[in-house]
């Protein structure tokens, strides 16, 4: 796969000088919370980094589509990725981030350097990336007794639960919400 850490060049570290970065990033899989993110193809990326003074700026682009499971009913659905790539990096421990910013808001380029893009591309795609996967705003998920997938068809074992207010057995949580009543 293409090359994600770059010497910054010396010209770069003049006022107002800025190069164009780009590539390919083929991870695999980005693990985001509970769930895991496939790849359909390498995301592309493009990051322009330009010299404001004390700090190098980056920003660019990530694209590409990746592939997880609906986090209800568990069925592959993909998202296209269009996130941004944004870094503010001092040149040097021994200047000061600008006020506004948090510590975490920030990098020191290191004594070599070396810029590495692969935090940053990875960063944008997950931020582009929803919290809860959804097939469908109003998936229908998994029977809570038997895993039939409520969106594809209907088991009797969903209905004598919605019918008769049983929990199933095996499901402590649902047991414990059974004899739950609200108030309307």
């Amino acid at each position: 796969m293409d090359q994600l850490v770059f010497e910054i060049p010396e010209r770069l570290m003049s006022l107002a000088e800025c190069e164009r970065y780009h590539g390919a990033y083929a991870p695999g899989v980005i693990e985001f919370g509970p769930d895991e993110y496939r790849l359909d193809s390498p995301l592309a990326w493009d990051a322009l980094v330009s010299n404001v003074g004390d700090a190098l700026l980056v920003q660019g682009s990530v694209t590409g589509t990746m592939t997880t499971s609906c986090a209800r009913c568990l069925e592959d659905l993909s998202f296209d990725i269009d996130g941004e790539i944004e870094a503010y990096i001092l040149l040097s421990e021994d200047q000061d981030a600008p006020e506004d910013m948090d510590e975490d808001e920030f990098d020191v380029l290191p004594e070599d350097r070396r810029l590495d893009f692969e935090p940053l591309i990875t960063a944008a795609a997950v931020l582009d990336l929803p919290l809860v996967p959804l097939c469908d705003p109003d998936c229908k998920g998994l029977c809570m007794a038997c895993g039939t997938n409520l969106n594809l068809e209907t088991c009797s074992c969903n209905q004598r639960v919605k019918m008769e207010g049983e929990a199933p057995a095996n499901n402590p949580f649902a047991q414990a919400l059974a004899g739950f009543k609200v108030e309307e």
